[in-house]
């Protein structure tokens, strides 16, 4: 279903343009309406399928601009997703004068947030802790409340938060519609739904078994920042003639298509704004190799047929696992060989683990290629250039004009300095190809690829579990502390799902926790002066293996 035929207003249409959203997910398509209704809602539906502005398009309309009390409270599981859903309703809503959305969440300093407050926002976004603090100190005040929402409430009650929804849910307006938003429906969410709201409509986005293409799949854990320089040293690397490439939105398919160009590739975009005489000429073009890289949307690229496709690119996780199957599909076709690889950031990897499980595929992990990488190809492939023409071509001429200016710089230097027709084949190499690093540079330049995974991989036993890092917090039993704690502390400063916390070890004056290694890096950097039970946590590498494991071990499963 296209936007438009949503009924909504040309602010939030326009608004949604300028995101470069085309047509609306299967949650959208059937959460909005339904939410427009009135009604409260159940929403099943994962990461990275549209849910945000499933709720957020008729959270955002149905204010009343005129009021400056707050009607909308989202609550969200950490701060990133908090902050997230923030910016993407201001996108959406920029159109609309007099909006106001406020994100609150741990880790911040309260102090701001509560002058923050003080300009009437309608919407708050926030992890449920922080809110619970506001309430505390009346300084969020939800008397005048027409709408809470419940964003991915599973995580929330696998987090620990489950007594703080429950406080928040007893305090705000009995006169509410409440919207609760979840990837799985366990017991506890079903008996949190049974209590809180009334005569609920269940959304669904039901998952159908599909078959995956014989294609090699890779995945890169990379930052949005990097995509365009891996996706080039992908491309350089593997020599990929012709390639597929898929983005979400029409602004990220200009963007990208101007930075490839940017960088001397031949890349060409089509989306839903170009007239249809005008990818129809891009269609031609691509299929008749007169480009290398074709940049596309999901609804733009549907009917494309090109059998020489080498590689197909998932640039941004599709919202649908029916989507992936779409675009991947487009390579690997007349009995060739194919390759399909996805960039995935942060929690997105629950998304990829999602398609993985519903399509029965396997995705190897890789690590984005070096810099050195990317030139020792460039340099194979001069060589083997060289290589033909020596048996291919009649190179006497060109023999004599090496020997005259080797000659002439022999004659011209001073002293015992000698140059050879190696030493003048070597220079024109170099001049050819660009500069070729160190081996102290390629080692730091696949040490900088390891990094932009989130962690250097080293192969030291800290007795953490296979793909996980161990780390130590100044922490223990005498603070108090319990599993709760810290996965609470860590889900909500970095976005790391609870449920991928690994063992938990608490000894008296210290704990010992293991994370994914992709976001240990993240953990790091975002615990970083965290205040815990009173206290500054100190978090950091464990390099030593612990003598014992304790029987409070906590393995998340």
């Amino acid at each position: 279903m296209k936007f438009r035929e949503l009924d909504l207003s040309e602010e939030m249409q326009r608004g949604i343009d300028d995101m470069g959203f085309e047509e609306a997910t299967p949650i959208q398509t059937q959460a909005i309406p339904n939410i427009f209704s009135g009604r409260d809602i159940i929403g099943q539906a994962q990461t990275g399928t549209g849910k945000t502005c499933a709720f957020g398009i008729p959270a955002v309309e149905m204010l009343d601009r005129d009021s400056e009390s707050i009607q909308v409270l989202i609550l969200c599981p950490t701060r990133e997703l908090a902050i997230q859903s923030s910016e993407e309703l201001k996108s959406i809503s920029k159109y609309k004068s007099g909006i106001r959305i406020l994100p609150v969440y741990g880790g911040q300093p309260i102090d701001r947030q509560i002058r923050a407050l003080k300009n009437r926002p309608q919407i708050i976004i926030g992890t449920p802790g922080r809110v619970m603090d506001h309430m505390r100190r009346r300084t969020l005040k939800l008397a005048s409340l027409r709408m809470i929402i419940l964003d991915e409430a599973d995580e929330m009650l696998n987090m620990g938060f489950r007594d703080d929804i429950d406080t928040i849910l007893k305090e705000v307006p009995q006169e509410r519609q409440t919207i609760l938003f979840s990837a799985t429906m366990p017991k506890e969410i079903m008996e949190l739904a049974g209590k809180y709201l009334k005569e609920p409509i269940h959304v669904k986005i039901s998952h159908r078994e599909l078959t995956v293409p014989r294609i090699e799949q890779y995945y890169l854990m990379v930052n949005n920042s990097t995509k365009s320089e891996i996706l080039s040293r992908i491309i350089d690397t593997n020599n990929i003639k012709l390639a597929l490439v898929f983005c979400n939105t029409k602004k990220r398919v200009d963007g990208l298509a101007s930075d490839l160009q940017s960088r001397g590739y031949a890349a060409e975009a089509l989306h839903g704004d170009m007239k249809q005489d005008q990818r129809d000429k891009v269609m031609a073009k691509f299929r008749n190799g007169s480009f290398d890289i074709l940049i596309a949307t999901d609804v733009a690229a549907r009917g494309i047929d090109v059998d020489d496709v080498e590689a197909v690119f998932n640039y941004d996780l599709p919202n649908d696992d029916e989507y992936y199957v779409h675009r991947i599909g487009r390579t690997g076709r007349a009995g060739r060989a194919g390759k399909a690889y996805t960039f995935v950031v942060g929690r997105e990897i629950n998304k990829l683990k999602d398609i993985q499980r519903f399509t029965k595929a396997i995705i190897n992990r890789m690590s984005p290629p070096s810099i050195m990488d990317v030139e020792e190809t460039r340099m194979s492939k001069i060589l083997n250039t060289a290589r033909k023409n020596i048996f291919e071509t009649d190179l006497t001429k060109y023999a004599g004009y090496i020997e005259r200016i080797v000659e002439e710089i022999n004659s011209a230097s001073e002293g015992d300095s000698f140059v050879s027709p190696l030493d003048f084949a070597s220079a024109m190499l170099k001049m050819i190809s660009g500069p070729v690093g160190t081996e102290e540079q390629k080692k730091e330049a696949d040490t900088a690829s390891q990094e932009s995974l989130g962690f250097d991989a080293d192969n030291e036993d800290t007795g953490a579990q296979e793909g996980y890092v161990r780390l130590f917090i100044n922490v223990g039993r005498k603070d108090n502390i319990q599993p709760g704690n810290i996965v609470q502390s860590i889900a909500s400063t970095s976005g790391l799902p609870g449920k991928l916390i690994g063992a938990i070890d608490i000894y008296e004056s210290y704990t010992f926790v293991e994370v994914p290694r992709e976001y240990a890096r993240k953990v790091l950097d975002s615990m970083k002066d965290y205040m815990l039970k009173g206290r500054k946590v100190n978090i950091e590498k464990s390099n030593k293996k612990p003598v014992v494991r304790r029987l409070n071990r906590r393995r998340r499963k």
